[in-house]
């Protein structure tokens, strides 16, 4: 039996269509929902650009007299800037602030705001394009060979086909082949079209990601390709493949979280803000000395900076809500402590479970996982850090307003940068990949003794 003549058999069935239809459009659907995402983003940028030049140009324009106060109502956005490739894997972007707005007051309290949304959408999330890879490509693959064995049996084809042919698992081979190319097919044509849409450039990340898209396909094949090499009945084969993608895709994953949540709970965000807002709250009831004490100590530089005799200054004030921060840092470095716990965590679960394992590479391709909202967040730390070092100094000597060059404080971004880790990226899928080879190969072997 010639491919050519097994290609046609397969074109004709009613299944093979309706399957590689639904997994074409519900791919281009999940990119269009991508593309708007990105779109949303982008105008969140142009918008918020737009809102720093008149904010700061109004804000100048009616507080001439003192650069302490003009700085108290001041804000500078910082942009986790979003990727094209994000379009594919939305990840954690659509819960974390990807903006924020910063003072030079106090930071810790804000840092950790999420984006306000639909609770409801949430609960559903996005049907972006990892979706549609994870859970929907491998319930067409297993609508598709459940029964390449089985149905030749059930049929009572089989024994004509081991006549006819000397070696008949070879044409089941051939059978396995013809599917696991149309389903490569379609997810290169949805990565082609996502390329072309989303404006990806071919780059090392895109490449990985069409990697460890095929790397997945082939995953569920060979799973597929073991279980009916037990030459089950179909009903068996049917329950047993979707018992196995409800474990790998669903509960699984759930318990993975559930452990994580129990085992690093994060108290630490309440106390966090709670710290910060105590922090310099209680300053103005303590003496004023103390805080200039432990502000020096934080920052030798400005201890030129002499706290006036007056009952109110900018030097004191600043100094207070510094020591909000500093107050706060216990709680904020146990919390990133324990959010890469829970990363680091997901990642080696990730060496078992493929669907968990593609998920996070996925995001981490795309900077759109817990990784790149860590980073985003010390980068915001630095960001302030460094307007609180431009601006000090000009607040402590009172200098005049107009003479800073205001219209040069423009939105900032972070950009991360994206270095794959192909080894992690590659070696999990590898050896999951290998076992299933040596499985079949064991049993196809059992089978022709």
């Amino acid at each position: 039996m010639t491919y050519s003549l097994l290609i046609k058999l397969f074109l004709r069935s009613k299944v093979a269509i309706i399957g590689l239809s639904f997994l074409f459009f519900s791919g281009v659907t999940s990119i269009l929902i991508g593309k708007e995402f990105i779109s949303k983003q982008q105008k969140k940028v142009e918008t918020t650009s737009f809102y720093q030049k008149n904010h700061i140009s109004k804000t100048v324009k009616f507080q001439q007299n003192e650069m302490g106060l003009l700085l108290y109502y001041l804000k500078f956005a910082y942009v986790n800037q979003v990727e094209p490739l994000t379009g594919l894997s939305i990840g954690q972007r659509d819960i974390y602030l990807g903006i924020q707005q910063i003072t030079i007051r106090n930071l810790e309290e804000k840092k950790y705001d999420s984006d306000l949304s639909n609770p409801a959408a949430l609960q559903l999330g996005n049907l972006d394009f990892s979706f549609v890879l994870i859970y929907l490509f491998p319930l067409i693959i297993i609508a598709f060979s459940y029964n390449v064995i089985s149905e030749e049996k059930e049929d009572e084809t089989w024994k004509l086909l081991c006549i006819q042919s000397k070696n008949p698992w070879y044409i089941i081979f051939q059978k396995l082949i013809i599917r696991y190319v149309s389903i490569v097919g379609v997810l290169l044509l949805l990565l082609s079209i996502a390329m072309i849409l989303l404006e990806i450039p071919l780059k090392e990340a895109f490449l990985a990601t069409i990697l460890i898209s095929i790397l997945y396909v082939s995953f569920w094949f060979l799973l597929i390709s073991w279980i009916i090499s037990w030459q089950k009945s179909s009903s068996y084969n049917a329950i047993s493949l979707l018992s196995i993608w409800l474990f790998l895709n669903v509960v699984a994953p759930a318990f993975v979280n559930n452990f994580l949540l129990a085992k690093y709970p994060i108290p630490e965000a309440l106390k966090t803000s709670m710290a910060s807002r105590d922090g310099y709250h209680r300053k103005w009831d303590e003496d004023k000395e103390s805080t200039m004490i432990k502000f020096y100590k934080h920052y030798p530089q400005f201890k030129k900076y002499k706290l006036p005799e007056k009952s109110f200054s900018w030097l004191w004030y600043y100094a207070m809500q510094q020591m909000g921060d500093d107050e706060a840092s216990t709680y904020s470095s146990a919390m990133k402590l324990k959010l890469l716990q829970r990363e680091n965590v997901s990642n080696i679960t990730g060496y078992f479970l493929p669907s968990l394992h593609i998920q996070l590479q996925l995001n981490n391709l795309a900077n759109s996982g817990l990784q790149n909202q860590l980073e985003y967040l010390d980068s915001i730390s630095s960001f302030h850090e460094m307007k609180r070092i431009y601006f000090y100094p000009k607040i402590f000597e009172n200098r005049p307003v107009s003479e800073e060059n205001w219209s040069s404080h423009k939105v900032a971004f972070f950009i991360q940068k994206n270095q794959v880790n192909w080894l992690a990226l590659i070696l999990p899928p590898f050896i999951i990949i290998s076992i299933l080879i040596f499985l079949i190969f064991i049993q196809i072997s059992k089978i022709i003794k």
